[in-house]
């Protein structure tokens, strides 16, 4: 059975600036606020936002009482600053933090339309809490506290929306509410959110019991806790009080309950399907479940604590990563506002020009302003290209691209097509497929790219190296297993030969042959074959031969990722340029040794250089005619630090479908076979793809480590009978190939293959 998705995680790498915790409100559960005179200064202001570069933090969260000009020395201090009120000097802060790349989000309680307004030039989102809809709760903790009415408050959610102002709320739970007025809060949210479309994410909070804190800066006991706890792990701060302090509930609180949270989960989901849910997780050590029951996202897991709940440090990310692992759920972080308001009609223009300088990874795929495209992309060029491209006429760089980004459905429709006819042509209706076994011998790595989450340092416990014996026993499996071809690719090994490469194959070649069968070694990424000719002298003419009297027989054209030195440069500074690819490409088939070519999308890459990269690899066919075919690998981003820190997440299916037929296109009729691979796509997805240009399933594999530690959840294996019912389901025939696409065995529609004894068992 095939694994669900996993589930992708977001936060925000924030600092929190509480600018004022004077405010105009006497909550009962609140222990952030004060009635007394309390406004950083301008230096302090800039101190901070030196610290929270210093601290990698992307958001700048500022925290506020309510009204906080509203007390008279407040207003005197920020007259006296030259500030005309209280949101002037917030502005002020904002642009200062823009000026040191920070993203302003603003909480400043229930405000005007007016002031909501002037933030907006400043801030990238922006947000306050509704807290409950219920409103008996101001006879009860809401005592005193007008500006916490719930229609005040609504009333500032949707000025907001009407501004086009990304933002945040949620609702406050065990304050004394009811189930029902819990559920009421989320039913007026989302006819809020049916009305304007801008609330990005709910956050579903608990309450928890506060000490008391006069005469001490909450600030600096959060900053104190969060220090300690991210530095050691453990709970106990060496200044005496508990990370998470069990005290008792007052008399107008009520207890809140693992399925009351998980209730409310679900009913946010129900009403606003669409919406991020966050639930904080270092108010209760149940969050964990609350991820598994639908929970999206764990907020600003900021890095000098929690202001409002100062002895309850947020988990590092890395902490909250380990947690996550047991479910299969990834970590990545996200801006402050979410990915679909980055653009001219949702963010102001300065705060946009920040993210496209410095987060425009962040920025969706498709949409205006993520990378300024080097020619004017001419949609009008897309009609007479697919005429070239029937006939498999050379692209220029421009029609490729505007291929690329075409999205209108009658237009893909024609994309579609025309791919899956030039397939027709050149490779038929039979879908080919390989049974053979990758043995990744080594994970240990010293080059360090960002897309990678297989690679390891020689002393992470993470770390493997395959024993002979090992190697031995995977052989003689595939040979039982009936593979015709082993697949063998490590990392860049800082301790390996030469002697050491060229032993691998001869070990291979033997163990094979001990057990009756001469399996096909295709080996060697053109990064490993570079990094041999390094550390060997030989020039490439002089390596392959001896690869080959090793036992090589073809050689994965991987490690191209995106053929363009300065894409590669951001994912991969230390890969191999793009011209030592193409010779090593080049110098196997001199040699007579044929490769594979690949290209790894769906990341950070721009559809022109998606572009470049295609005609790069038809310009090397053209010359040499040793490619077997192409593979398009499709960006698996949970694992690793693409989709960690940069904000990549995973390409739709639709996208890599509508991507896969502009390859095939882009190629002509130069390289026969395109594939689709399974352990991205997932077999459905790939049984599509045969629809779109593809005619060969890659693969049994029968051990997946590079993908599946990138977080792909396709399976390791795919049995051979599976694979012909995927051809079979798209009513094509299917045939067992050689890895040079020699037909072993065929499958006519209605002959299936016979599954293992083991799965025929099972």
């Amino acid at each position: 059975m095939v694994a669900a998705a996993p589930r992708r995680v977001t936060f925000s790498r924030n600092h929190t600036l509480s600018l004022s915790r004077t405010c105009s409100s006497v909550c009962k559960y609140c222990a952030f606020a004060t009635r007394k005179f309390h406004l950083h200064p301008p230096a302090e202001v800039e101190e901070i936002l030196d610290e929270a570069v210093k601290r990698r933090a992307k958001e700048l969260l500022i925290l506020t009482g309510e009204e906080p000009d509203s007390h008279p020395e407040v207003l005197a201090q920020l007259r006296e600053w030259g500030f005309t009120d209280f949101v002037d000097y917030v502005v002020w802060a904002g642009e200062r933090a823009l000026e040191r790349g920070l993203l302003p989000h603003t909480n400043l309680g229930a405000i005007s339309k007016t002031d909501l307004a002037r933030l907006r030039h400043v801030t990238a989102s922006q947000g306050v809490m509704l807290e409950s809809i219920s409103e008996r709760l101001m006879e009860t903790v809401h005592a005193g506290s007008p500006s916490k009415h719930p229609q005040r408050r609504l009333a500032t959610i949707r000025a907001a929306g009407e501004l086009k102002i990304p933002f945040t709320t949620g609702i406050l739970v065990g304050i004394g509410e009811t189930r029902q007025e819990r559920l009421d809060s989320l039913a007026a949210l989302a006819e809020v959110q049916a009305e304007h479309g801008h609330l990005q994410e709910i956050i579903l909070q608990n309450f928890v019991p506060h000490e008391k804190y006069y005469g001490r800066d909450v600030g600096a006991i959060a900053d104190e806790a969060a220090r300690d706890y991210w530095r050691t792990g453990v709970g106990d701060s060496s200044l005496g009080w508990e990370r998470s302090p069990h005290l008792g509930l007052p008399k107008w609180a009520n207890p809140i309950s693992i399925d009351d949270m998980v209730e409310l989960v679900a009913e946010t989901r129900r009403l606003m399907p669409d919406i991020g849910i966050q639930i904080p997780p270092n108010l209760a050590d149940w969050w964990p479940q609350l991820v598994a029951a639908g929970a999206t996202d764990l907020g600003g897991l900021s890095a000098n604590g929690d202001h409002i709940s100062p002895e309850h440090p947020f988990p590092s990310p890395q902490q909250v990563r380990e947690q996550l692992k047991p479910q299969g759920a990834a970590l990545s972080e996200r801006l402050c506002v979410y990915g679909q308001y980055i653009n001219e009609e949702w963010i102001d223009p300065a705060v946009l020009d920040t993210i496209t300088v410095k987060y425009w990874t962040f920025i969706p795929r498709g949409t205006s302003g993520r990378s300024e495209a080097p020619f004017a992309i001419d949609r009008d060029l897309v009609a007479p290209a697919l005429e070239k491209a029937r006939e498999g006429v050379l692209l220029s760089e421009q029609e490729l691209t505007a291929l690329f980004v075409e999205t209108d459905p009658v237009a893909v429709e024609e994309i579609r097509h025309a791919a899956d006819g030039l397939r027709r042509e050149l490779a038929g209706d039979t879908v080919t497929f390989v049974v053979n076994r990758n043995i990744n011998i080594s994970n240990v790595c010293v080059v360090g790219c960002a897309f990678c989450g297989f690679g390891q340092s020689k002393r992470s416990p993470d770390a493997y190296n395959v024993s002979e014996e090992q190697y031995a026993e995977r052989v003689r499996d595939a040979v039982e297993y009936g593979a015709t071809e082993l697949c063998i690719q490590s990392g860049i090994h800082p301790d390996w030969t030469l002697e050491d490469y060229e032993r691998w194959l001869r070990l291979a070649k033997r163990f094979g042959l001990e057990n009756g069968r001469d399996l096909h070694l295709h080996a060697y990424s053109p990064m490993e074959i570079a990094h041999m000719a390094d550390i060997s002298g030989l020039p490439l003419d002089e390596l392959f031969p001896r690869l080959v009297e090793a036992g090589l027989g073809s050689t994965p054209g991987t490690a191209a990722e995106v053929l363009v030195d300065g894409m590669r440069q951001r994912i991969s500074p230390n890969k191999l340029p793009v011209q030592r690819w193409v010779d090593v490409i080049q110098a196997a088939h001199r040699a007579g040794v044929p490769s594979t070519s690949t290209v790894m999308f769906g990341h950070i890459e721009e559809p022109w250089e998606l572009a470049q990269h295609l005609r790069l690899v038809r310009r090397v066919q053209e010359e040499t005619g040793g490619i077997t075919e192409f593979v398009p690998l499709s960006f698996i981003p949970f694992q690793t630090r693409l989709g960690r820190t940069h904000g990549v997440e995973e390409i739709t299916t639709e996208d890599s479908l509508r991507h896969t037929a502009v390859f095939r296109l882009a190629l002509g009729r130069t390289i026969t076979n395109v594939q689709a691979s399974w352990v991205k796509m997932g077999l459905e997805g790939a049984t599509e793809a045969l629809r779109w240009g593809v005619n060969d399933l890659g693969g049994t594999l029968m051990e997946e480590n590079i993908s599946r530690l990138a977080g792909a959840q396709h399976g390791t294996i795919l049995h051979p009978h599976q694979l012909v019912a995927a051809a079979h389901a798209a009513g094509r025939p299917a045939a067992e190939r050689s890895t040079l696409y020699a037909r072993l065995r065929e499958y006519p529609v209605g002959v299936p293959a016979a599954p293992p004894v083991a799965t025929a068992a099972a």
